[in-house]
């Protein structure tokens, strides 16, 4: 089965990045995903560059754009003001999350006038009607959770608040993705709306850090082949085969679609979604 599947990009801060996302999105808006994301920076950096580039995005590139907001320091009016700014434009998919606190803040702090977590967010932006929302989950259990059954039952939270689906954060064994998903069926969630979020790993030293700083689980045996690889310069060719090996263990076991975090470097998505069976069906012709 061939799966759906959706990117992920950063805005770009600089001409040179701008250029990348371009040339990322060339290359992937081929692959005819259900939607591309656009994300904030930790703290809400890049709030103006992703409103930008969202509205971009949706008016050049013909892509079912989705935009992330947060409730990092900005009001609750001001939150909404930029919903509605996205409606306006003829934005109707939010991805809404909590966010990252600022670099170097240590914990996420509400603003006096904001949204506390997520969940209000999500209940806030449900009841105007005009979204498809989206959020995140965590198969691996979140830094502040006490455990991994807190992370299940906040998720519900917010599937109850109004979610329509969860995207996970990255992996790197399915199995990892099949127990949080038997537990969230426990917890009374569809697995329908669980989509596994696909890291390629371009670079191994920074998707470790990465990986460390999100509490994703680092099996050993990833940790020793990319040690050899990286020695051999076949990081990518091994990349390569543990994520479309990945994907495809979670399309055996009744995965239908596949979020993937693309870092505005789509070479090695790319060849995934080859593996896959995905092939090419659109061509951009408008983003310049």
């Amino acid at each position: 089965m061939t799966p759906k599947i959706s990117f992920e990009f950063f805005p770009p801060q600089s001409l040179e990045a701008s250029f990348r996302l371009w040339d990322t999105i060339q290359v992937l808006a081929p692959m005819d995903p259900r939607f591309v994301s656009v994300t904030y920076g930790a703290g809400g950096t890049t709030r103006d560059l992703t409103r930008d580039a969202v509205k971009t995005l949706h008016s050049s590139s013909g892509l079912n754009v989705a935009a992330h907001l947060t409730c990092v320091n900005a009001s609750k009016a001001e939150t909404l003001e930029i919903a509605e700014n996205f409606a306006d434009a003829g934005v109707k998919e939010i991805v809404a999350l909590r966010g990252d606190p600022p670099k170097g803040a240590g914990k996420f702090t509400q603003h006096p006038e904001g949204f506390a977590n997520s969940v209000e967010l999500i209940e806030a932006l449900a009841a105007t009607g005009k979204f498809t929302l989206r959020v995140g989950a965590y198969p691996d259990p979140h830094p502040e959770a006490p455990n991994a059954q807190a992370d299940v039952d906040w998720l519900k939270r917010k599937i109850d608040a109004g979610a329509d689906e969860a995207l996970t954060q990255f992996f790197f064994e399915a199995e990892t993705f099949f127990r949080f998903r038997d537990a969230c069926a426990k917890a009374g969630i569809d697995g329908d709306k669980l989509v596994p979020g696909i890291l390629p790993i371009e670079n191994w030293k920074g998707a470790r850090n990465f990986a460390k700083r999100c509490g994703t689980h680092i099996p050993d045996w990833v940790e020793n082949a990319f040690e050899k690889a990286t020695r051999d310069d076949r990081e990518d060719l091994l990349a390569t085969a543990i994520c479309t090996e990945l994907c495809s263990d979670l399309l055996e076991g009744g995965v239908n679609k596949l979020h993937f975090y693309t870092l505005n470097r789509p070479e090695l998505t790319r060849d995934v979604c080859f593996a896959l069976g995905i092939t090419p069906k659109t061509v951009l012709e408008n983003v310049a």
